[in-house]
């Protein structure tokens, strides 16, 4: 076992040279080390959900449910299927190159840096391992300063359960990062926010390094008219509030008519009771802001518009309540940017039409949700809007599918990810041509 206090270059160093002695190509080791991180994860999952409670109040219910069970799937997928992702895959040859044969391979691309964010800091750290692992690469994993307990345990466990002579981890803050960013790799996957991957950008332009960035965006959630709003209001509380609202992918506003959204408020009140009781801060479900700096960005929004429930908070405890404002302004300071917390807007448009328009007119968001019984105003979202991807009738649920690609579009990101997308990611499908020389 190598020590974490070694020089980012040192470490790079390290890994390359393991790389060039051809020991991570053979299935044998790809499907060895999955399974050793899969063996640290079902072994010492209380140990990462009791590090995640510390970091964001997460339960252990909810940090198995979203980071370490999802992980354990993520490689039980990859598993099972990993020996028929990397068989060749021949290819038609045209008629002038008559006798010819030839087919694509995948190939590890080498040296892999993972960045992961504090919001779910072992899955958006461990899931893109599992790929560059899976596509025979060595790995540099960067877990987040801001979410330290998780951090320390990983960088503990890992080591043990994989091999150390091609998967490192390096904790630390920015210094620790920059000295990273500035050593050559082969693949770069940043998960964060925006300001932060033109950042990464910068750094592999210098080596021509590709990267995956995994940004954000503020993801719409079109009500259409006539809907079940009991429902909508369920659904749209389970995935806005998950931890805290702290997730890329949750809704983070809503578009309806006014009617709708005067309907619509009576049923969010009460789908949060549902959900939190009467007092959030009482509830063992729901989890903490991670930190004082993004309490305050958060309690500054909460003037944006009419408190329909929530808007309770304490910063000793980083408690901020399920919050929902009603009759928000597009240039409110809420719809500014990403709010990464507990807090829904709605806002109000005439029809689809309007809602259109109010999409297209800002960035490109990691997802779009909709909750419409029109298959025409289905075909419309999906045809006439541009997002990472897209969610009917439940938000967030479709990065839970192995076989759907996850990934974001302009602002909100570059590339993807998850089960056989991760290793085309994280390979190179070389092709091959073999002309007989009879």
């Amino acid at each position: 076992m190598h020590s974490t206090v070694e020089q980012p270059a040192d470490v790079v160093t390290r890994l390359r040279a393991t790389f060039r002695t051809g020991r991570t190509k053979p299935l044998a080791w790809r499907t060895e080390q999955l399974r050793g991180l899969r063996t640290m994860l079902t072994e010492h999952g209380r140990e990462l959900a009791a590090a995640l409670h510390s970091d964001l109040g997460k339960s252990e219910r909810e940090a198995f449910r979203t980071e370490i069970d999802f992980t354990v799937r993520e490689i039980d997928h990859t598993l099972e299927r990993l020996e028929d992702w990397l068989r060749p895959a021949p290819v038609d040859v045209p008629p002038h190159l008559g006798g010819a044969t030839a087919w694509t391979v995948q190939d590890p691309l080498g040296l892999v840096l993972v960045i992961a964010p504090w919001n779910y800091p072992a899955q958006l750290l461990l899931a893109p391992v599992v790929g560059a692992l899976a596509a025979g690469n060595c790995v540099v994993a960067k877990p987040s300063e801001l979410a330290p307990a998780t951090s320390r345990v990983i960088a503990e466990l890992l080591p043990r359960y994989v091999d150390s002579d091609a998967v490192a981890v390096v904790e630390g803050a920015v210094p620790e990062t920059t000295a990273l960013l500035e050593q050559r790799f082969d693949h770069i996957f940043y998960t964060g926010n925006g300001t932060v991957g033109r950042i990464v950008m910068r750094a592999a332009a210098e080596h021509l390094t590709p990267v995956t960035l995994e940004l954000g965006g503020k993801s719409p959630a079109f009500v259409d008219r006539g809907t079940d709003l009991q429902t909508v209001a369920s659904r749209l509380v389970a995935t806005k509030f998950l931890n805290a609202g702290q997730t890329c992918v949750a809704p983070d506003y809503v578009l309806t008519d006014p009617q709708t959204a005067r309907e619509l408020e009576g049923a969010l009140e009460k789908a949060v009771q549902a959900a939190y009781g009467t007092d959030a801060a009482d509830s063992p479900d729901y989890g903490r802001i991670v930190n004082e700096r993004h309490f305050d960005r958060l309690t500054g929004l909460l003037g944006s518009g009419r408190l329909v429930v929530g808007g309770g908070h304490d910063r000793t405890r980083r408690y901020l309540a399920p919050t929902v404002l009603a009759e928000v302004s597009p240039d409110s300071p809420v719809m500014a940017e990403e709010i990464f917390g507990p807090i829904l807007p709605i806002v109000e448009v005439e029809d689809l039409d309007r809602a259109i328009a109010f999409i297209n007119d800002r960035d490109k968001p990691l997802a779009l949700y909709a909750f419409t019984e029109s298959g025409t105003t289905r075909e419309r979202l999906v045809s006439e809007t541009s997002s990472g991807g897209v969610g009917f009738g439940l938000p967030v649920a479709h990065l839970t599918v192995s076989d759907l690609p996850f990934g974001g579009v302009g602002e909100s990101g570059m590339g993807r990810y998850h089960g056989h997308y991760s290793l085309e990611t994280f390979s190179h499908r070389k092709a091959v041509l073999d002309k007989p020389l009879g």
